[in-house]
């Protein structure tokens, strides 16, 4: 955790140091954070295709891609809104309004901004699950496996669209709600973010690093639970300040 600690110290506050003047140690703990939280995969064809909420388009926009390209008969966006906010608010990454933002301005929910997204890049409503009560990642999961469940859909195969940087913990979640199904991440980039870039911008760099920290933070909860033979965690248990999200 020390060892962490002075790694994000570094990005976060010093000049960032290039690939080529890094030291191996420090380009050692650069490529296992990357590694780590920026899982991508190839997309096959699947089940469904889960969106685990957001107020940015893209996640739906390349959901809506995979759907029309015949890779899942399904998608299942999730979210009411972020629990820390209280409301919904749409966050465009490259800062400006296209034609299919602007349509969801008036939207109160993750759910209905996503569903919009999907619908006016040409995927039928009949194709789109309804899940409107996740506040965070771990409960877009809870409820999208009970969504699927209250449907009889057996999910053996999956698609996660998700920020980059986000990746790992949807795949973490899901995972775990869905321990038999093989899932395949589709992430998006967003805010800028790459794999390449992540640690050489101090904002950047805090996302991904504050993204490691809520791995380890709201799993060090749900095994706290598990333990106490609890299937499912409340937002109000959380007691780290990177528990929710």
């Amino acid at each position: 955790m020390q060892a962490f600690c002075k790694i994000r110290e570094a990005l976060l506050i010093r000049k960032p140091v290039l690939n080529q003047e890094a030291s191996r140690a420090f380009r050692m703990y650069l490529d296992g954070i990357t590694s780590f939280i920026f899982q991508e995969d190839q997309p096959e064809k699947a089940d469904i295709i889960f969106v685990p909420g957001g107020n940015y388009p893209e996640a739906a926009e390349r959901a809506a891609q995979l759907y029309l390209e015949g890779y899942a008969p399904l998608i299942c966006p999730s979210g009411k809104y972020s629990r820390l906010k209280g409301h919904f608010e749409l966050m465009l990454s490259s800062g400006e309004r296209s034609e299919e933002t602007a349509c969801a301005l008036d939207c109160q929910t993750e759910w209905e901004f996503l569903s919009t997204i999907l619908i006016r890049k040409g995927v039928p409503g009949e194709a789109i699950l309804e899940e409107r009560q996740a506040t965070f990642t771990w409960e877009n999961a809870i409820f999208s496996r009970k969504v699927c469940e209250s449907r009889h859909i057996k999910v053996q195969r999956a698609i996660l669209c998700c920020q980059n940087w986000h990746a790992r913990r949807c795949l973490m979640y899901y995972g775990q709600q869905f321990p038999e199904t093989q899932f395949f991440v589709c992430p998006v980039s967003t805010r800028g973010i790459t794999r390449d870039n992540w640690y050489l911008d101090p904002e950047k760099a805090d996302v991904v690093l504050s993204e490691v920290e809520r791995c380890g933070a709201q799993f060090h909860e749900i095994v706290r639970h598990y333990r106490e033979g609890k299937s499912y965690c409340r937002p109000d248990d959380w007691k780290s300040p990177f528990g929710r999200g």
